[in-house]
């Protein structure tokens, strides 16, 4: 008996089909990062920093496991300005523009943020190479 349903139509298809399209929406270099007052607010209230040292001064960041994935985007994207306007400290952004550091010094900070908290920032080397001999002809 011939089946009726679309064979050629994957499981999960009628599915997303029926989900609504979330809107993407990219972050452009000269824009202001995605955070409202709100959560600005929250995250200062909650006292949900870690400390890390900025050119051997101690400052207030969000821990890496908090982060938004806007944030990250920002990050990512060498937008290092407005990615640490949102995580660092009101009063500690003030000394980020001040010192005006070097990316290795940021990524220290980051680092010492990390370990900190606890987290670990997964370095990966990319994937190992084949166990398997490949034949040469």
């Amino acid at each position: 008996m011939p089946s009726t349903s679309n064979s050629s139509r994957k499981p999960g298809a009628a599915q997303a089909a029926a989900r609504p399209a979330a809107s993407r929406r990219k972050t452009e270099p000269d824009e202001e990062p995605e955070v409202t007052a709100a959560e600005a607010q929250e995250i200062e209230a909650e006292g949900h920093y870690v400390t890390g040292l900025l050119c051997g001064e101690e400052v207030r960041i969000v821990p890496p496991g908090a982060w938004r994935q806007s944030w990250q985007e920002l990050l990512n994207s060498g937008q290092i300005r407005a990615f640490m306007e949102i995580v660092l400290s009101p009063d500690d952004f003030e000394l980020f523009v001040e010192f005006d550091p070097t990316n290795d010094e940021v990524g220290e900070l980051i680092q010492d943020a990390a370990q900190r908290a606890g987290e670990s920032l997964g370095n990966s080397r990319g994937p190992a190479p084949s166990s398997r001999r490949t034949r040469r002809r």
